[in-house]
């Protein structure tokens, strides 16, 4: 599939800044925080969203976005991506029809996200009666995928104020984002995935905040089957998980992870405590 042609006017930003702090006995020392900034999306050059964002690689963010809001679906209709730190713009034009997004863009709803969480009405609708693919896994192999994601979060090692985002297969990692807001990063994989064409069936999906009702909606649109979490799941989060088939892990980090759904697809294979 050929892929759009992508126009950078400027140098890609910074993720993080390094300033003066006091520490906890007065003495000033220096730390990295995580730059946050905003990013206007246009389709065919029309405003749609502006998104908070690191900006570390906007081009599959807003791709992933515009897909995964309904406003695109032809990737071969792509024609270019200008992305505009100046202006903090990035605009997608596409040949494929786009009349459709005016009328969407007024059932936006603001939801749980941070950095940046809306969904539309249509959204939801479009997935009744949608399952993704079963997919089994040991508990060996969760051990070992959060085992390799250690490897990762580098911007957050540094300064912290990010969430991260993985798509793995088996124990390896095989592509890791890191944004100010998790919707964020979860549209710039999804974005990777649809330009490479990439099946979603044998993948776990990593993200290191809550499991809300949207990163549900998401990583379902994404075709992925196990979702995998840090931190918790909301009851909404948790219904349409078990309304779409997601084997759900939750509060997972060393040895520890609780299955919210989807418990018939684990077999726990590890005997005795691994701590």
């Amino acid at each position: 599939m050929p892929h759009p042609n992508v126009i950078k006017t400027s140098d890609s930003p910074v993720a993080t800044i390094v300033v003066d702090v006091l520490d906890e006995f007065g003495d000033k020392i220096t730390r990295e925080i995580a730059c946050e900034r905003p990013l206007t999306v246009l389709l065919n050059w029309a405003e749609v969203v502006t998104l908070m964002t690191l900006g570390t690689r906007p081009e599959a963010l807003v791709l992933g976005y515009l897909k995964n809001q309904g406003f695109i679906s032809d990737s071969n209709a792509l024609e270019s991506i200008i992305i505009d730190w100046q202006t903090h713009s990035a605009a997608v034009i596409t040949k494929e029809d786009v009349s459709h997004v005016e009328s969407a863009l007024g059932k936006k709803t603001v939801t749980s996200g941070c950095g940046q969480g809306t969904m539309f009405g249509n959204v939801l609708s479009q997935l009744k009666g949608y399952q993704v693919p079963t997919r089994n896994l040991l508990q060996s192999e969760i051990y070992a995928t959060l085992k390799a994601l250690t490897y990762y979060n580098e911007t957050y090692k540094r300064a912290g104020a990010v969430h991260g985002c993985a798509v793995c297969r088996n124990d390896e990692v095989l592509s890791f984002v890191e944004d100010v807001g998790r919707h964020n990063a979860v549209d710039t994989l999804a974005g990777e995935m649809w330009l490479n064409q990439d099946s979603g069936d044998d993948k776990v999906f990593y993200t290191t905040g809550r499991l809300t009702s949207e990163m549900v909606i998401k990583v379902a649109q994404m075709g992925i089957p196990v979702l995998l979490s840090r931190s918790g799941v909301t009851q909404m989060g948790l219904d349409l998980a078990k309304q779409f088939g997601i084997t759900t892990i939750a509060r997972a980090k060393g040895s520890r992870f609780q299955v919210y759904s989807g418990g018939e697809n684990v077999r726990f294979d590890v005997k005795g405590d691994l701590e």
